[in-house]
C-alpha cells in the first residue's frame, strides 16, 4: 500500500473499524476490518461501488456514526470513547460536511445558509468570503430555488468550509449533477484544499474522479482493496469522466 512519508502530520488513524447493521434476523457487514490514516492537507478519493463501505467509513471518520469495533483517533480525540456533547463539538469546530443533495433552506438566500454556521462557528470566515471561494459572489442574494444545482451545492461547499474546518468529508457531491457542472463543484474543493490546507475525503463510484487525488482509497464488500497515488494528479478540469 502506499502510504505517505512519516513525517506528515496524522489527521485521522482508524484502527480495526468493524459495522455491523442488524435488520431484524439478518446481520449486514458494512465494514470488516479497516485500518485507515488521513493526513494534513492531503485530497483523498475514496472510491468503490455501492454498498463497500464508503458512506459508513465517512460517517464514522465524522462523529456521525459509532463502529461496532474498533478505534478512531482524530488529533488527540478517541472518537470510540467520546460522548455525544464531545462528538457534538467536534462536528462543529472540526468538520465541514457536504453531501449529494445540498440541504439548503429554501427561504434563505445563498449568504444567509452559509450565515447559519457562521454565527455559531469559533473563527469563520465572513459568508462573504466563503462564498468568493467557490465562485459565488455575485450570486450572494438569491434564494436556492434561483440557482443551478451546480450553484447550490457550491453554497454547501461554502457553508461546510466557512467555519475554516480541518477536514471536509464530500459524500458523493458530484452525484447529482451532470460532468460540465461537477467538474466546477471539485473545483471548487479543490481550491478550497490547495489554499486552506483542508484535509479533504469525497466519496465517490466515479473512477475518473481518482485522477485529481493525492491518494486513492479503494473499498470493497468493507474493506480497504487497494492505497494508492495516481501516477499523475490532474486538475479538475483535464478530468474524463
Amino acid at each position: 500500500m502506499d502510504e505517505p512519508s512519516s513525517d506528515r502530520n496524522v489527521v485521522f488513524r482508524a484502527r480495526g473499524l468493524t459495522k455491523v447493521y442488524r435488520m431484524g434476523e439478518v446481520e449486514v457487514h458494512a465494514l470488516r476490518g479497516v485500518d485507515l490514516d488521513l493526513y494534513e492537507g492531503e485530497f483523498v478519493v475514496m472510491l468503490g461501488p455501492s454498498g463497500s463501505g464508503k458512506s459508513t467509513l465517512l460517517n464514522i471518520l465524522g462523529g456521525l456514526d459509532a463502529p461496532s469495533g474498533g478505534e478512531v483517533i482524530c488529533q488527540e480525540r478517541d472518537l470510540v470513547q467520546a460522548g455525544d456533547r464531545e462528538l457534538t463539538e467536534f462536528r462543529r469546530e472540526f468538520v465541514g460536511f457536504v453531501f449529494q443533495f445540498y440541504n439548503l433552506i429554501p427561504s434563505l438566500t445563498a449568504r444567509e445558509n452559509v450565515a447559519i454556521v457562521t454565527e455559531i462557528a469559533r473563527d469563520p470566515m465572513t459568508p462573504e468570503e466563503a462564498l468568493a471561494m467557490v465562485g459565488l459572489e455575485n450570486r450572494m442574494d438569491h434564494f436556492p430555488a434561483q440557482l443551478s444545482g451546480g450553484e447550490q451545492q457550491r453554497v454547501a461547499i461554502a457553508r461546510a468550509v466557512a467555519k475554516r474546518p480541518a477536514v471536509l468529508l464530500c459524500d458523493e457531491p458530484t452525484g447529482a449533477l451532470d460532468s460540465k457542472t461537477g467538474v466546477v463543484v471539485l473545483e471548487a474543493l479543490d481550491r478550497v484544499n490547495r489554499e486552506l490546507g483542508t484535509t479533504t475525503a469525497v466519496i465517490t463510484h466515479n473512477a475518473g474522479i481518482a485522477e485529481m487525488a493525492d491518494r486513492v482509497i479503494h473499498l470493497a464488500d468493507g474493506r480497504i482493496h487497494e492505497i494508492y497515488s495516481p501516477e499523475v494528479k490532474k486538475r479538475p478540469g483535464d478530468l474524463s469522466w
